[in-house]
């Protein structure tokens, strides 16, 4: 029996004419939509091609206000704080016991030299003076007739009337008469003399007087216990410190010649008091890595006072043709300091800059800008490198007419060294 053959029917005929029928079904519902598409395309298009010619709106010139850098000479220094010492200190204690009779001075007087301040009770060294004194006149009195026995032994003794022996005997009474005279009665006369003096205790020096630390009717032991401290204001000494660091270039210029220094109250910046370098310590403190120093300050009008904390300035050196700015015109960046220079077609160039000291209220550039050049002092966070910028007159001329400090005048950043 012969196999029937297997007869396959294709389903890709009906498939086709079902997938064609949902082509156009899909046609017709898309058409719209893409044709709406088309539309706004082609409306962006235009508009695109219409705003294309038109161009950002020109960035107006920083407004700013500029100075011109100067070329002057410039002190170069180092600031510290110091301490106002008294050149004299003296302590007035006294050299005699006895009980206070008399004030002479009132707290805080000006003295002098040779003032009275205090009378201790004087009766007792009256006395004193007088005993020595009638001592001293019988030893004078012994001695006296001692040279007077003497004499006649000299006499006696020439013609055989009396024995060598009781001639010298004569003689050394004399010298024992002499040292008599000499050790008790003529040095404890001085000796009372000089307690009598001390009754009356006076001012050793010019100065200014503290506290009174006693009152008249207590009764002191001498050389025990302080009764006034008198201190000399004018001049004053203003010690500070320098580190170990600063010490060479000190030395260096106190080599050259004698250092200046300009001493200032802290409430009073505008008005230094001058001074010269007197004093330079002779090892470096250990602890702290510093060396003292000690200036020597006129202070007629007494504005320094003893312990009192001021701002010294130790001018080393002149910097000569230094360029100036204000201190607003540096800036700072990641890569150092720059200032914008305005050239002449009023175009600010970016400037890095190498700065120094201050001055009052300029620094000192020492690289990357020439006197004559003009640079920004105010509105910099307008400014664009190679931008326009628009110079505003009146701050211009206020930045021009500010005064520099070239003799440290005003307050300084801590100093350079030479």
């Amino acid at each position: 029996m012969q196999p029937t053959p297997i007869q396959t029917a294709s389903p890709a005929r009906p498939r086709s004419r079902q997938f064609r029928r949902d082509s156009l079904s899909l046609a017709c519902l898309l058409a719209p939509v893409l044709a709406m598409i088309a539309i706004i395309l082609v409306l962006g298009l235009a508009g695109c091609k219409q705003q294309a010619p038109a161009s950002a709106p020109a960035r107006p010139p920083a407004q700013v206000a500029v100075a011109t850098a100067v070329r002057q000479d410039v002190p170069i220094y180092l600031d510290a704080i110091g301490k106002s010492v008294a050149r004299e200190a003296v302590s007035v204690q006294p050299q005699v016991s006895g009980r206070i009779t008399r004030l002479h001075f009132a707290d805080g007087a000006q003295l002098a030299a040779g003032d009275p301040l205090f009378t201790i009770d004087p009766r007792p060294y009256q006395a004193q003076l007088d005993a020595a004194s009638g001592s001293l006149a019988q030893a004078r009195a012994a001695l006296a007739f001692a040279k007077i026995e003497l004499t006649r032994a000299a006499e006696l003794v020439a013609t055989r009337s009396i024995a060598q022996e009781e001639y010298d005997t004569r003689k050394n009474a004399v010298d024992v008469a002499e040292a008599q005279v000499q050790q008790g009665g003529g040095a404890a006369v001085e000796t009372a003399r000089l307690n009598l003096e001390y009754c009356s205790i006076r001012s050793p020096i010019d100065g200014r007087a503290g506290q009174r630390l006693v009152d008249p009717g207590n009764v002191v032991t001498a050389n025990s216990g302080s009764l006034l401290l008198i201190q000399r204001l004018d001049p004053i000494y203003a010690d500070f410190t320098v580190t170990e660091g600063d010490l060479a270039a000190v030395q260096r210029n106190m080599a050259r010649a004698a250092l200046r220094v300009e001493v200032r109250l802290p409430e009073e910046p505008e008005r230094p008091l001058a001074g010269e370098l007197t004093f330079l310590d002779n090892a470096v403190q250990d602890t702290t890595g510093t060396v003292k120093l000690r200036a020597t300050v006129h202070n007629r009008d007494h504005r320094l006072w003893p312990g009192r904390f001021v701002k010294v300035r130790l001018l080393l050196d002149t910097l000569q043709g230094a360029v100036l700015v204000p201190a607003a015109a540096p800036q700072l960046s990641a890569q150092g300091p720059f200032v914008f220079v305005v050239k002449q077609d009023s175009t600010a160039e970016l400037r890095p800059v190498k700065t120094g000291q201050r001055q009052g209220d300029q620094v000192v550039v020492d690289h990357g800008l020439a006197a004559g050049e003009r640079v920004v002092v105010a509105g910099h966070i307008g400014v664009m490198p190679g931008g326009k910028v628009h110079v505003e007159e009146q701050a211009a001329r206020s930045a021009a007419v500010a005064p520099a400090a070239m003799t440290g005048g005003v307050e300084g950043k801590s100093g350079g060294k030479s």
